[in-house]
């Protein structure tokens, strides 16, 4: 349950601590009070969707910490399964919003993202607002109701993976299907394709090395100018010596010194340097010897850099890509050429995955049938119970083709009176008998549901007098089983809480601030008197505050 909801500097709750109870708990205030924003604070904590509008003008930053005592073993799995710590079956949330819009997130003092806080969220606590009695409207949402009780579970998951499995195959026989005009154009520009990269015998690195030869070619005469040079260098001529012989002869002069002075090697080390001006000199006639001037060659290395270049324009960028364009076009060639033998094999399985998927969908809608029959008796017991006793509550099956959902549409039908056809909700229902029906349906589900915690959003909109009475009393009975967190305007539901809070709004130094007040039993009957009576409260709506509270 929902033990603790701190807020800090949100919107205009600068500094809130609920103490939350077991049982039934109610909120109450006037229109604009702030009831929203503890909607929307939990909301945050839970993972929501927040913009840094949450943030109370002037703080830097809005925090919200919501305590859960009490888990149930689906939680403390689910904390294990993620790799957080946990204590005596608690857990804390808090969550961080600062004024440029950025979020932090904690789960028991651990770092953690809203994806992880939306996973635990759903496991402790279902929130319901007007925006479900809404939804009944859509008849296309009636299904989900219907498929939370399934008793046989994995009958939606088959069928889904049946029909994923026979629409993927119905996608590719498609694509293969085509007539033969457009068939036969496909294989002519596939197979233009085809030859025009096979016939340039593509080589990975190839651009590279030719745009180096090109380089090399291009300047073969200024190459072979220099290489010549710096062989003069080296060997010299009949007027002076080269380098070679220059430094071999330093190095004899310096062998004489070395009998008549200590010259530190350098003499071993002239005659090293001639060895390796040798040697470089043997590789500098090689390089000259190797140079080939040839202006074909050029135009050849031209010619096949332009025919690089105009096919990685149609084909891809580098040699890679064009060898893997060259791939996948010679299979998809191939499977047309061979596509008549493939559309047979197709059509085979996907007859075979259309059976399979028809007998999954047969499955599906028994299992829905059995669910519906026994949603359609419990909310029709629950709405006799909400002073709706004439009332006759039906899901409809309408046969459909299959589609990701099955093969039927369910909607919910009522007839409110004796003698009446069931007609669709969304067209006949009022908007108090939409907040009973959606009441009742939640009371239903919530039967097997394992979250611990309910809270309503002023889902009682369009109730009053007595029905309001019986809402009361069912979320007191649901209170038996489920922690419930209410807020209403009715003074009827409220008298019905174990535990009664008021939100109230002020001015402080030219801001509004929100604060939330546990009452005690003289400040509830005054508070029930204000919503019966309005501003001015009166012995008789005190009396009939005190009449409410008492039944």
């Amino acid at each position: 349950m929902l033990s603790t909801l701190q807020i800090e500097n949100v919107a205009v709750i600068e500094k809130a601590q609920i103490e939350f109870t077991p049982g039934f708990c109610v909120l109450t205030g006037e229109t604009g009070a702030g009831k929203s924003i503890l909607i929307d604070s939990l909301s945050a904590v839970l993972g929501s969707r927040t913009s840094k509008d949450l943030v109370r003008h002037g703080s830097d930053k809005a925090t919200v910490s919501a305590l859960f005592e009490n888990c149930s073993h689906e939680v403390i799995d689910k904390l294990e399964e993620l790799g957080f710590p946990y204590d005596d079956n608690c857990v804390l949330l808090h969550r961080t919003i600062t004024a440029d819009g950025r979020t932090a997130c904690r789960i028991n003092g651990c770092p953690a993202n809203t994806a992880i806080l939306r996973q635990l969220a759903v496991l402790l606590i279902n929130i319901h607002g007007q925006q479900d009695n809404h939804s009944l409207l859509d008849s296309t949402s009636h299904g989900a109701f219907v498929d939370q009780l399934l008793q046989d579970t994995d009958a939606l998951v088959q069928y889904q993976s049946a029909y994923q499995t026979y629409k993927q195959l119905t996608a590719q026989y498609n694509q293969l299907q085509m007539d033969e005009a457009d068939k036969a154009r496909q294989i002519d520009m596939l197979t233009y394709q085809v030859n025009e990269l096979s016939a340039a015998n593509l080589q990975i690195g190839e651009y590279e090395q030719l745009t180096a030869r090109k380089k090399i070619a291009a300047n073969s005469e200024k190459i072979a100018t220099a290489l010549q040079t710096a062989l003069a260098y080296l060997d010299g001529d009949e007027h002076q010596s080269g380098g070679v012989d220059m430094v071999q002869s330093a190095a004899d002069y310096m062998d004489d010194c070395a009998g008549y002075m200590s010259v530190d090697g350098i003499d071993e080390r002239l005659r090293s340097l001639g060895y390796e001006l040798d040697a470089v000199r043997d590789e500098i006639r090689t390089l000259s010897e190797d140079l080939v001037f040839d202006p074909r060659e050029l135009a050849e290395i031209e010619e096949r850099l332009d025919l690089l270049y105009r096919l990685s324009r149609k084909y891809g960028q580098d040699e890679t890509a064009m060898l893997t364009y060259l791939q996948q076009a010679q299979e998809e060639l191939a499977k047309l050429e061979s596509s008549d033998q493939l559309l047979q094999e197709l059509s085979q399985k996907m007859a075979l995955a259309k059976q399979t998927a028809l007998q999954a969908a047969d499955r599906l809608t028994k299992a829905r049938q059995t669910a519906a029959n026994g949603l359609d008796r419990a909310v029709q017991d629950e709405l006799q119970f909400l002073n709706m006793p004439n009332v006759r509550f039906v899901t409809q099956f309408t046969p459909c083709e299959m589609y990701g959902n099955g093969q039927e549409k369910m909607e919910f039908f009522i007839s409110a009176n004796p003698g009446e056809t069931p007609k669709p909700l969304s067209k006949i229902a009022s908007g108090g008998e939409l907040s009973r029906i959606m009441l009742a349906i939640i009371s239903v589900l919530t039967r097997q549901d394992k979250v611990n915690t309910l809270i309503f959003d002023e889902i009682d909109a369009g109730i009053s007098g007595r029905a309001a009475l019986k809402v009361g009393d069912k979320l007191r009975k649901t209170s038996e089983q489920h922690q419930i967190i209410c807020i209403t305007h009715l003074a009827q539901i409220a008298a019905k809480a174990n535990t009664h809070y008021l939100i109230e709004k002020n001015v402080e130094s030219g801001q509004a601030v929100t604060t939330v007040t546990q009452l005690s039993r003289d400040d509830r009957l005054q508070e029930l008197a204000r919503i019966i009576g309005g501003e001015t409260v009166t012995s008789a709506s005190l009396q009939t505050a005190l009449e409410l509270m008492n039944q």
